[in-house]
């Protein structure tokens, strides 16, 4: 089981709709996805129509005491091979409980231990923030995917991001990979164009040598929850672009799964 946790620091860069192309580019080719809402603002979950009232089972659960089952917790998208786990916006007391309960901060690597072979490949959306539920994710992740808008602000965001990173890699004393995914990139602006220049050069490898570009299509999340039509499930170009980029993550993988029979 592969664990990837989506993630930055800085908000509107397109965490949640690379999570979910993601994810659904690895459940088309076979493999058994789960996907993860960390985020109190429980975007990805609503993508998949779950009402914020009443409040549904999902994350918070599994920092209970005792916890909560990944698999009891997981639902079926609509999409074969794809599952969920639903945010709360109680997620968001968990910073206040965390100086109470001693624990929390491998709650969610100890869930996935436990569920470790029921899924092929986990992707944690996360939220926008430092905290207890970024630090969840990182400490359990075998890579970072670090989507970045190609523009001057969000390369603060991102060298943040690194940093965190590679404080978490020296604390759990294995590596962290990480793979920056350019995004909402407008190839007709100067600004555009030199900050995916900048990412580029100040990051090197580690960056995708393409961007994601912006797509009035993803405006709509709920496209990308849908079942796959003849397209392949990449209609538009953008979503195209998340296809070529999947398959750039996969390699960098050290050992990235066999596509399931």
């Amino acid at each position: 089981m592969r664990v990837w946790a989506i993630a930055n620091q800085k908000g509107g860069v397109g965490k949640t709709t690379t999570s979910l192309a993601l994810g659904r580019g690895l459940a088309l080719r076979g493999h058994r996805v789960l996907l993860l809402d960390l985020d109190p603002h429980a975007s990805l979950t609503r993508a998949f129509g779950v009402p914020a009232e009443p409040p549904p089972e999902g994350v918070l659960d599994l920092f209970s005491a005792p916890p909560r089952t990944l698999e009891a917790l997981a639902r079926a998208s609509a999409i074969d091979n794809l599952s969920y786990v639903c945010a709360q916006t109680a997620l968001a007391t968990l910073e206040r409980r965390s100086a109470n309960q001693p624990g929390l901060g491998l709650a969610l690597s100890q869930a996935l231990a436990r569920h470790d072979g029921q899924h092929d490949y986990v992707l944690l959306d996360c939220p926008p923030t430092l905290g207890l539920l970024m630090i969840n994710a990182l400490a359990a992740a075998d890579r970072v995917v670090i989507p970045t808008q190609a523009e001057p602000l969000a390369l603060h965001g991102l060298a943040g991001m690194r940093r965190t990173a590679e404080m978490v890699e020296r604390s759990r004393n294995r590596p962290l990979p990480v793979s920056v995914l350019p995004t909402l990139y407008d190839r007709r602006t100067r600004a555009g164009q030199e900050a995916l220049k900048k990412m580029q050069d100040e990051h090197g490898e580690r960056v995708w040598e393409d961007a994601i570009p912006v797509d009035t299509r993803l405006c709509n999340a709920e496209l990308l929850v849908q079942p796959a039509g003849e397209e392949g499930g990449y209609p538009g170009r953008a979503l195209s672009a998340y296809r070529r980029a999947l398959e750039w993550i996969v390699g960098e993988d050290q050992e990235p799964l066999e596509r399931a029979a």
